[in-house]
């Protein structure tokens, strides 16, 4: 069997997006560089008034500066190679995450704001499952398989770090379509099976959401309910292309949104599901506390095939980055003797 990769921490590879800043800068600064040498000579004087300065090693040294960096947040990421898959047994029961990825879930009464906090919960919960099999909906106007049902709690980590609001582009809160397709996606062996809807409740469909519960509940599925919100509300923020908040959501009328947490309509559909409801607050999401009475549940014996011996492959990444810091080093501000006779940096960009 071929070798299966993976990062043992993906999320580290976020730290990427700052070569693209980076290049920026110095693309601006290279610039800045040129408008202030033409206020004293013109740029081809450049030469003879600076013979030690060459266009080409500065960006040479720079990009391997870059390929530094890359070297060393893949090296952080620790991808890890895996190709010895047995099949084991376990114990345990079949769980989708239900997360409304609606604009409201951006409001921030629930710091650092309610998806962020709700993504975090799941987070923790994932690296306390054990023998459990998880997956993961999204769901706003429609609802979406983010991830299906799985026993590689590393893949369910990477999937819960693409979850945001922008995911499902009309709004709206389908509660009952996100239950009906979890009853749909479950594996037809699954026997213990639960879903938890973490969602402010904002939705339109109240009577769908109760009979789809309702239903869950026949076919022996547990639905339990977070709230994530508080009962003031908040302000829906918005914001730019470069991630930074450029005011609130407004009506049609010019007033600023506020969204609040419909406690009444989430309890009515945990009840409806023979589950619990949880308020989530600033200090605890309440994801614990629902897993334990989940882990009440009768287990089934589920099996599952997965590669039990992964090995780092960090070091290939240290090592790279150790030898480009060298050859960083070799190539020095000043011209060389060397370089001289081999011609490479003589030839001006500009």
């Amino acid at each position: 069997m071929e070798n299966v990769l993976r990062f043992e921490h993906p999320e580290y590879l976020y730290w990427l997006l700052i070569i693209p800043v980076l290049v920026i800068i110095y693309i601006l600064f290279r610039l800045g560089q040129k408008r202030r040498f033409e206020r004293f000579a013109h740029i081809e004087m450049r030469e003879q008034l600076v013979p030690s300065y060459s266009s080409r090693r500065s960006t040479f040294k720079f990009v391997i500066f870059l390929l530094v960096i890359a070297c060393s947040i893949l090296a952080l990421a620790n991808l890890q190679s895996g190709s010895k898959m047995e099949e084991v047994k376990r114990e345990g029961i079949d769980l989708y995450i239900a997360v409304d990825v609606s604009n409201s879930m951006n409001a921030e009464d629930i710091v650092p704001s309610r998806m962020e906090r709700s993504k975090q919960a799941i987070n923790k919960l994932i690296s306390e499952m054990r023998g459990d099999r998880l997956g993961i909906i999204v769901f706003a106007d429609k609802a979406y398989v983010q991830l299906p049902i799985t026993t590689d709690y590393s893949a369910a980590r990477m999937f819960l770090s693409t979850v945001n609001t922008s995911l499902v582009a009309s709004q709206g809160t389908a509660i009952a379509e996100a239950i009906n397709l979890a009853l749909k996606s479950f594996p037809d062996e699954a026997h213990s099976r639960a879903i938890i809807i973490i969602s402010d409740g904002e939705d339109h469909e109240n009577d769908a959401a109760l009979k789809a519960a309702q239903e869950a509940a026949k076919q022996g599925v547990h639905i339990y309910t977070i709230g994530m919100g508080l009962a003031e509300g908040a302000p829906i923020p918005l914001y730019n292309q470069y991630g930074h908040q450029t005011g609130y959501r407004k009506d049609n009328q010019g007033n600023t949104i506020i969204t609040r947490l419909d406690e009444q309509m989430l309890q009515k559909i945990a009840s409806a599901g023979n589950g619990l409801y949880v308020r989530a607050s600033n200090s605890n999401v309440g994801l614990e506390k629902i897993y334990d009475d989940i882990s009440k549940l009768d287990k089934t014996e589920i099996d599952a095939k997965v590669f039990t011996d992964y090995e780092d492959q960090f070091q290939w990444f240290v090592a790279a980055a150790i030898i480009l810091l060298l050859i960083e080093i070799f190539i020095s501000s000043g011209k060389k003797a060397w370089e001289k006779k081999l011609n490479i940096f003589e030839k001006k960009d500009e």
